[in-house]
């Protein structure tokens, strides 16, 4: 989850109006054995410690989540900011947002930073919810300058404590490779604060590789 000037003055008007109201907050942290997005490895195979916080009022949200990675050219950890507005429209959930990347390492951290903008929807039908999301970034990673991911993805409840979910989401890019990529996976609620996630990763494209993943992560 990348933003700059006007979209950094917006989040601090949203963290400050945030703190005079008193928001929610929300802190996590977690062990994965491997960082993947969209189907890619983030660490090169490796593990990773991720954590973050969150901020919640009147259905306005800011955060900041951050990770080690692995690039292999001297990137050492990634860091995001993002905020945005979740409400409920006729049962449907809706969340539209931006988020600003941030990598960090010598020499070629910095010129990964992008932008990403984004729209999701998604709805509960019993024990399972159903949700798609669009993401569209006019500077994706320092090689696209336009580059949009559409991601279908759905989650059921089966017993208590127990979540299956899964995704699959489109990559189109104008400069790099356009790639799909997919993961299903299982997450159990060990209390009421620890989740462990195992997942299989994959994706058609030349620079990633079918993985597992597992994670452990508690929130608070």
């Amino acid at each position: 989850m990348k933003l700059v000037s006007g979209c950094a003055s917006a989040l601090a008007m949203l963290v400050a109006g945030a703190a005079q109201a008193a928001p929610d907050a929300a802190f996590n942290i977690g062990v994965v054995s491997d960082y993947v997005f969209r189907g890619a490895s983030q660490t090169d195979g490796g593990p990773a410690l991720q954590g973050g916080v969150d901020l919640d009022m009147a259905g306005f949200y800011v955060g900041g989540w951050g990770s080690n990675i692995d690039f292999g050219d001297g990137s050492d950890a990634e860091i995001d900011l993002y905020g945005g507005y979740r409400t409920e429209v006729a049962g449907y959930a809706l969340d539209f947002g931006a988020g600003s990347y941030f990598y960090v390492g010598e020499p070629h951290g910095a010129e990964y930073n992008y932008v990403e903008f984004k729209a999701l929807a998604s709805r509960a039908i019993g024990p399972a919810t159903l949700g798609a999301g669009i993401y569209h970034s006019f500077d994706y990673f320092g090689a696209d300058e336009q580059a949009t991911y559409v991601e279908a993805n759905a989650a059921v409840v089966p017993v208590d404590r127990l979540t299956l979910s899964g995704a699959v989401g489109h990559q189109w890019l104008d400069v790099s490779g356009d790639f799909v990529a997919w993961n299903l996976g299982a997450a159990y609620a060990l209390t009421d604060r620890l989740t462990m996630d195992l997942r299989y990763h994959d994706m058609d494209s030349p620079s990633g590789d079918a993985r597992f993943t597992a994670g452990l992560k508690a929130s608070f």
